[in-house]
C-alpha cells in the first residue's frame, strides 16, 4: 500500500471540505448528483471517445498502481545479474540455460535466451531495447487517458455551469427553484476543477513516475546482460547497475 497516495488524496478532500465549514458553508451545498454526473459522465465519455478500447481498458486497469505500485527490486535484479555473469564466466554462456526456465519474467527470460544463444552484444541491445520502446508508449499511452481526463474535466464542469446557470434563467419568475440551479452551477465548476486537479492529474503523474522506473529497470537489465556477452567483469558490471537508482 503506498501510503503517501492515500494520505494526499485524504488531505486534499479534507482540506476542502474543512474549508467550506470554516467559510460557514454548508456541507449538503457540496453534495450535488446533477452536477456529479455531468462532471464524471462527460469526462468519462470524452476520454472513452478518443482512447482506444484496449488503451481506455489499461489505463482503468493501472489506476491501482497509485495505492499499489508494481514491485520494483533493482537490487535484486543487480544480485541476479551478477550472479549470472560469474557463472558466464566460470562456466561459459551456455552454463545460463539453466537458469531460464527459473524466470517469471517473459523480457528476462528471453534476454537471457538470446545471450545463451550467442548473439552479439550490440544486437542484444537492439533487439531488447526496441521492445523496452514499444513496451514503454503502451504504458504511457495507458496512464496518459488520466491527464487527457484531468484536461476534460474543468471545461465539462463549466459546461454544467452554464446548464445551471439556462435553467436558472429559465426560472426567474420561481424564486423557489433559483438556489438549486445557482447550486448546481458553481458545485459543477468544482467538481470539474477539484476531480482534475485532486484525482485526475496527480493520479496520471504517479501512474508515469511507475512507468518510468519499470522502464529504467528493464534498462538496467539490458545493461547488464550487454555487459556478460562483452565478457565484462562481473565486479565491473555490478557497479555500472548501481548507478541506475541511486
Amino acid at each position: 500500500m503506498d501510503k503517501i497516495s492515500v494520505i494526499g488524496l485524504i488531505l486534499g478532500l479534507s482540506a476542502i471540505v474543512l474549508g467550506q465549514v470554516l467559510e460557514g458553508g454548508h456541507l449538503d451545498s457540496l453534495v450535488q448528483p446533477t452536477a456529479f454526473l455531468i462532471v464524471v459522465g462527460g469526462t468519462l465519455g470524452a476520454v472513452m471517445l478518443q482512447s482506444p478500447l484496449q488503451v481506455f481498458r489499461d489505463g482503468m486497469k493501472m489506476a491501482k498502481w497509485v495505492f499499489s505500485p508494481p514491485l520494483v527490486e533493482p537490487q535484486q535484479l543487480i544480485a541476479d545479474i551478477s550472479r549470472w555473469s560469474q557463472i558466464a564466466r566460470k562456466e561459459g554462456l551456455l552454463a545460463l540455460e539453466a537458469q531460464i526456465r527459473t524466470l517469471r519474467d517473459p523480457f528476462t527470460a528471453k534476454g537471457m535466451q538470446l545471450l545463451v544463444d550467442g548473439a552479439e552484444p550490440e544486437r542484444l541491445r537492439e533487439v531488447l531495447e526496441v521492445e523496452i520502446g514499444a513496451w514503454e508508449a503502451s504504458l504511457k499511452s495507458a496512464a496518459k487517458i488520466w491527464e487527457s481526463a484531468g484536461g476534460y474535466s474543468p471545461t465539462i464542469g463549466i459546461i454544467g455551469a452554464v446548464m445551471g446557470l439556462i435553467h436558472v434563467m429559465e426560472n426567474l419568475s420561481d424564486p423557489s427553484r433559483l438556489g438549486s440551479g445557482i447550486a448546481v452551477a458553481f458545485v459543477a465548476t468544482i467538481y470539474g476543477v477539484g476531480a482534475a486537479n485532486l484525482i485526475f492529474l496527480p493520479v496520471a503523474k504517479k501512474l508515469l513516475a511507475h512507468v518510468a522506473r519499470l522502464v529504467t529497470l528493464r534498462e538496467m537489465l539490458v545493461d547488464g546482460l550487454v555487459g556478460i556477452a562483452s565478457g565484462d567483469n562481473p565486479r565491473i558490471i555490478e557497479s555500472r547497475l548501481q548507478g541506475y537508482f541511486v
